[in-house]
């Protein structure tokens, strides 16, 4: 690509002339550099890439983009200095792969929970109407029918637009897109251009990231202060934050909620295990999601859907065809009790669960949760994890999830401080190998019983002192139950 082009949008200071130079690709890792590349240095939180501008430069890049001058320069290098190398690699990207995000429609679902389900239901809803869409969440990124596992909620602007590109190409007509607070703060989204924004809700989680709750809160925020006045953002009325994120927006604004007065609303009329009976907008219909809280993702997908322009008279019914999001509240029946898998990894998400546990239970199951939390993550939310866990449990097992570098011991020890009564800590069992913990829920439960196993969902994976070790949470709960 033309330089020229490349930099379109992003103001900047050079060493040298643009003129006629190409690049044949952007890095951000040096270790990736190729001849008649584009390095841009990036400072992340552990390492600054600014310091590896002379291995760029050694593999034969032809520019380097940076935030301060190096101190020795190439005279066979272009040096290209901006304010903020990491909002202009977004920009670069999105210039760069041709500017796909303006070619469909790309809408961004953030909040702290319910972001992969909403984004997840609205590409099944549109792929089974036959409309070709694309998806970018945490579990995957889907172009139409091709299918990749994501390692990140929202991945680097590079990508993200090589991604958007494949799917345009493939004649993809919208994409939903997880876009998490991470993404935003580190200006992984910045460049595209979204038709409209979704918000689902806020509560206590990245806060060893952002510090502080406002911090969190408004970060959030931006994304919806950044939409242009074509795109539509859409709000859960009935959160306390809904209305602050669309303060600042000038873009057109919607609602939807279920006790509050929302542009659309809808009520649960029966709950059973396998699903709800629903009302939208006047109309009953059978969602096989079940939990209060997928109301909220259903009525998301729908005013979503609505505003994208889908036909109203076949929405119930399609919605009424969605099945449930691996480990969202994926239900087993075994031989030994219900299982149910929830990624829930966050206080509020860990309540909604097991709120909606006990609304379906009968008065003689007994719930017996299985919960960790991650290392090297917020351990300010480890004590209310805990104090949630046995204040809506009959037995709770303290387990690792993700311990990453930190002792799992430690990690339980924090969860435990949220347990201040005698006779809540007996109902407390303490394990740190995950597989066992799932044994002594086996040998607790019996044939009526209901075993919540929280925290890792769809992973396949343990994460601990630097390697990924295999654990499915589903096929090891299987194989003990069975």
């Amino acid at each position: 690509m033309v330089l020229e082009d490349l930099f379109d949008t992003i103001d900047y200071q050079t060493l040298g002339d643009f003129q006629n130079i190409k690049i044949k690709g952007i890095q951000f890792d040096s270790k990736k550099c190729q001849k008649d590349d584009l390095f841009i240095a990036i400072k992340g939180n552990s390492a600054d890439g600014h310091a590896f501008i002379p291995h760029a430069v050694a593999q034969k890049v032809r520019v380097v983009v940076c935030q301060k001058w190096p101190e020795e320069v190439s005279s066979e290098v272009l040096y290209v200095k901006v304010v903020c190398t990491r909002e202009a690699l977004g920009i670069m990207a999105h210039n760069f792969y041709g500017k796909p995000s303006n070619e469909l429609n790309l809408i961004g679902i953030t909040g702290t929970n319910g972001k992969t389900s909403v984004s997840t239901l609205l590409y099944h809803l549109y792929e089974s109407s036959g409309q070709k869409s694309g998806l970018i969440s945490t579990i995957e990124i889907r172009n139409h029918d091709q299918v990749l596992k994501s390692t990140l909620t929202t991945p680097n602007p590079l990508n993200i637009n090589y991604h958007l590109r494949k799917m345009v190409d493939l004649g993809v007509e919208q994409c939903f897109m997880e876009v998490s607070s991470h993404g935003i703060e580190q200006k992984r989204i910045k460049g595209l251009n979204f038709a409209g924004g979704v918000f689902t809700n806020l509560s206590h989680d990245h806060l060893d990231y952002h510090l502080t709750y406002k911090n969190y809160r408004d970060t959030k925020k931006s994304f919806f202060d950044a939409l242009d006045s074509e795109a539509f953002a859409l709000t859960n009325k009935d959160d306390s934050h809904g209305d602050f994120m669309l303060q600042n927006t000038i873009s057109k604004t919607y609602s939807y909620g279920i006790y509050s007065n929302a542009d659309y609303q809808g009520k649960v009329i029966e709950r059973q295990l396998d699903g709800y009976l629903l009302e939208i907008e006047g109309i009953d219909f059978w969602s096989q999601l079940v939990g209060d809280f997928n109301l909220y993702n259903v009525l998301a997908t729908y005013a979503t859907a609505l505003i994208l322009g889908y036909p109203k008279q076949k929405l119930h019914r399609d919605l009424s065809q969605l099945k449930p999001i691996d480990g969202r509240f994926q239900t087993i029946e075994t031989k030994r009790g219900t299982i149910i898998i929830d990624y829930a990894h966050s206080p509020n998400a860990l309540k909604n669960v097991l709120d909606a546990i006990n609304r379906l239970k009968n008065k003689n199951q007994k719930i017996i949760t299985i919960i960790g939390c991650g290392g090297n993550r917020d351990s300010s939310k480890r004590p209310l994890m805990g104090h949630i866990a046995v204040q809506n449990s009959h037995y709770v097992i303290f387990t690792s999830d993700n311990p990453r570098n930190e002792s799992p011991q430690l990690i339980i020890e924090q969860m435990l401080q949220g347990i201040k009564e005698k006779k809540d800590r007996q109902k407390v069992l303490t394990e740190v190998d995950r597989r066992l913990a799932i044994v002594k829920a086996y040998e607790l439960a019996t044939a009526e019983d209901i075993v919540l196993i929280a925290g890792k969902g769809h992973e396949k994976f343990q994460e601990i002192n630097q390697t990924q070790i295999v654990f499915d949470d589903v096929a090891i709960a299987k194989e003990i139950f069975n």
